[in-house]
C-alpha cells in the first residue's frame, strides 16, 4: 500500500473491536461519521482473553500471543479501512485554494466561485442579512418614536411593512427597492410632536423641534 492522504480535519473513533472516522468540516463543524466496520483481529484477541480469563494456564500465553499478532494485523486494517474512508468522505468536503480550509459541499462552499463561503460570501444571503438588520433598526426607531401619543399603532405598521415610494412593492430594508432599483428613504416621525418628516430634516416643518 502507498501513502495515504489525509486531512486535519478528522477524528478517529476506531477501537480494538473495530473502525471509524469523523470527517469535519473546518467552517461550521459539521460532517459525516463512516460506518462502524468491525475488526476480526480484535474480535478474536477477545474470544483469547475470555478464554484465559476462565480456565487461566497456557490460555494466559496463548491470549498474549493473540494481543502480539491483532496489534500488526490490526494497524494494516486500519490503515486500509483509513485509506477507503477518505475516498469516501472527499466527495463531500471541498478545499479551498485560498485559505486551504476544507469545507463541506453542501453548505459551506460556494459552487460559483470556487472558493469557501468564508473566501466568497453568498451575497444573496448576505443582502438578506443587511435587509433584516435594516428592518430591525426600523423598527427600533418606529418604537421610540411611539412613545408620542401622536403616533398610531397604523403608523408603526406602515413603519415595518414599508413600500417602495417609486413601484410601490413591498420592502424589508435595505437601501435600495429590490423591484426597480430606486433609493429607499425610511419613514421617521418627529420626537416631540410624532409628525412625519423627511429623513434627511435636522428640524421638524410642523414644530421646529431638533431631530439630531
Amino acid at each position: 500500500m502507498g501513502l495515504i492522504k489525509f486531512v486535519r480535519n478528522y477524528n478517529d473513533e476506531s477501537t480494538e473491536m473495530g473502525f471509524q472516522f469523523e470527517f469535519l468540516c473546518d467552517r461550521c463543524g459539521g460532517g459525516y461519521r463512516t460506518p462502524f466496520t468491525a475488526s476480526a483481529t480484535g474480535i478474536a484477541s477477545e474470544a483469547l482473553d475470555v478464554a484465559s480469563g476462565l480456565l487461566g494456564g497456557v490460555f494466559g500465553k496463548a491470549a498474549r500471543v493473540g494481543d502480539r499478532i491483532h496489534s500488526t494485523a490490526w494497524e494494516k486494517s486500519h490503515d486500509k479501512i483509513f485509506a477507503q474512508a477518505v475516498e469516501q468522505a472527499k466527495p463531500s468536503f471541498r478545499q479551498c485554494p485560498r485559505c486551504n480550509n476544507w469545507v463541506c459541499a453542501e453548505r459551506c462552499w460556494n459552487e460559483t466561485r470556487g472558493l469557501c463561503k468564508d473566501c466568497a460570501p453568498d451575497l444573496a444571503v448576505e443582502m438578506s442579512a443587511m435587509q433584516a438588520e435594516a428592518a430591525v433598526e426600523a423598527a427600533r426607531e418606529a418604537a421610540h418614536a411611539a412613545t408620542s401619543e401622536q403616533v398610531t399603532a397604523q403608523a408603526f405598521d406602515e413603519v415595518i411593512k414599508a413600500v417602495c415610494p417609486k413601484c410601490g412593492a413591498l420592502v424589508s430594508g435595505g437601501k435600495f427597492c429590490a423591484e426597480c432599483g430606486a433609493p429607499l428613504a425610511a419613514t421617521r416621525f418627529c420626537t416631540e410632536c410624532g409628525s412625519k418628516i423627511p429623513t434627511e430634516a435636522k428640524f421638524c416643518p410642523e414644530c421646529g423641534k431638533s431631530q439630531s
